[in-house]
């Protein structure tokens, strides 16, 4: 892999080439060969699919207390009536399991990823992300509680202190019970976008959504415009890259149709990366720290950032030199950032005090389950061992990312960025789908192999979608069903992956890996077959 700072032109920048006009690489690095690209159909399938997940979003979607919408005839009958409610959690459940496979598809079709590959990758985003920015909000209802903590700027209540149950009528906005005491997990920029909106909007329920989403699609905009660039500096197809990091069902899910703030933050972090790996440290340290400024996980990033305004030659001295100076911009800026609303240094709490609890799917959380259970079994304070080993496997992920500061070849560094940006996430206790999103475009941009690699993302993707598609459904307690909504989704959901597992002919072929076909291949062979 081609070194984030070894390929430099005029005044420093790296000269990029330009996709189109030559052969272009694999995942894998292999001279591909130039052939149009055929993506029409899957762009199309999932067109279709986007705009059944619109229509279901309308009777299974979260809507605000306060919105208008509540009130209109249609959106009436498919949130009151059976009919509506089991027709829109069909619609919204097919609707993502095909976007799911026009996802597949298009990188079967792309497969060669030659000239046209990388157009056809960002017209599909745009197509397939259309009618999620008119949906009513799916798979999470966090952008009303943006609303929320916008009211509470304005009011001039902190929200790093000051929950939203702090405001009037509240409930009304739509947002979750569990924000209602809350402390914001986000950055001060976050707070003064929030509050902006709110400021044109008038906490209109609805307008907000929308112009949230906007936000959201700046931060997706500038993911397809940096992941590329970077994917070229590695020697990584840039079509291929923006297709597993962005095209992918559960980005345009959660960073559109959910409009999680989360999309800004990638969106920023992917391009503060670009800016450090072509010697624009100083840019690279700004942008990065915008990034921070929207969700502050982010400061993860900051030391490889550093270590690449650095540069490749840089000793242990000039290292540290620049991981001071990282810092003091970095800091310095984002302490200043406080100063307007009040807001002061309120963001270090969403470090220092993240949210409690765990999910049962990550790996810290299932094996804190079996261990408590098993503790318990055996006589001894289960929840303190279980409690006790979550926090072991955070403080792991911290060190994994101390030690990808200190050891690694500086070629490889932005994947030292994204292994330490992945453990951080995948040994935390508590994992919404959107988090892998964070650390997902990295990976791609330094090569996701065609075997195991780019399996485990169809995987991961696939869980996701399935989990949201069941898990986050608004459905009135008063609408009378034989079955529930959630347990409908989950069995289509699962039938469709089963289809698509062993029945589709094209995206069951995915599942057999270039390893396992020659294995099969080889004991096949009849033993005349075989060369003395």
């Amino acid at each position: 892999m081609m070194s984030a700072n070894s390929s430099k032109g005029t005044g420093g920048q790296v000269e990029h080439q330009v996709e189109e006009s030559q052969p272009s690489r694999s995942g894998t690095g292999e001279i591909a060969v130039d052939t149009p690209p055929r993506a029409y159909w899957a762009i199309l399938q999932g067109l279709v699919g986007s705009l059944m997940m619109f229509v279901g979003s309308i009777g299974t979607g979260w809507i605000a207390n306060g919105s208008p919408m509540i009130r209109h005839p249609l959106v009436i009958a498919l949130r009151t009536e059976g009919w509506g409610v089991t027709t829109a959690t069909l619609l919204l459940t097919l609707g993502a399991m095909m976007l799911m496979r026009s996802w597949l598809r298009l990188g079967q079709r792309l497969g060669n990823w030659g000239p046209g590959s990388l157009r056809s990758v960002a017209w599909a985003i745009a197509v397939w992300s259309a009618p999620m920015l008119f949906a009513v909000p799916i798979y999470s209802r966090d952008v009303y509680a943006y609303t929320g903590q916008g009211r509470l700027v304005l009011e001039n209540l902190n929200p790093y202190n000051t929950g939203i149950s702090a405001l009037s009528n509240w409930f009304a906005l739509g947002a979750d019970p569990a924000w209602a005491e809350a402390r914001t997990p986000y950055g001060p920029y976050f707070l003064w976008l929030e509050g902006l909106v709110v400021h044109i909007t008038g906490a209109q329920p609805d307008f907000s959504v929308f112009l949230f989403r906007l936000i959201a699609v700046a931060g997706v905009v500038l993911c397809m415009v940096y992941i590329p660039k970077l994917a070229q500096l590695h020697g990584i197809n840039g079509g291929r890259a923006l297709w597993i990091a962005v095209a992918n069902p559960l980005f345009l899910i959660s960073f559109v149709a959910s409009a999680h703030n989360d999309a800004l933050m990638v969106g920023l972090a992917v391009a503060g990366t670009y800016f450090a790996a072509t010697n624009r440290g100083l840019w690279g340290v700004l942008l990065v720290t915008a990034s921070i400024g929207i969700k502050p996980i982010s400061i993860v990033l900051l030391p490889f950032i550093g270590l690449l305004w650095a540069g490749q030659a840089a000793g242990w001295g000039r290292k540290f030199w620049y991981w001071f100076l990282t810092a003091a911009i970095s800091f310095g800026v984002l302490a200043v950032s406080g100063v307007p609303f009040g807001l002061g240094m309120g963001w270090v709490s969403a470090i220092t005090d993240p949210t409690p609890g765990y999910t049962g799917y990550s790996p810290s959380g299932f094996l804190g389950q079996q261990v408590e259970g098993l503790a318990n079994a055996l006589g001894l304070d289960g929840g303190m061992l279980a409690s006790g080993l979550r926090s072991l496997l955070k403080y792991a992920g911290v060190g994994l990312v101390v030690l990808l500061m200190f050891r690694g070849d500086h070629s490889r560094l932005i994947r030292r960025m994204a292994l330490g940006f992945a453990a951080i996430v995948v040994l935390s206790p508590i994992i919404q789908p959107w988090y892998v999103l964070w650390f997902i475009p990295l990976l791609a941009v330094t090569g996701i192999r065609d075997d195991w690699q780019i399996w485990t993302v169809y995987v991961i993707i696939t869980f996701f979608v399935v989990f949201g598609a069941q898990d986050q459904l608004s459905v009135w307690g008063f609408v009378e069903l034989d079955y529930q909504a959630s347990t409908l989704a989950f069995f289509v959901a699962l039938a469709f992956v089963l289809y698509l597992l062993f029945i589709d002919k094209k995206t069951r072929k995915l599942l057999v890996t270039p390893a396992a076909k020659a294995a099969l291949l080889s004991r096949q062979r009849r033993p005349e077959d075989i060369p003395s």
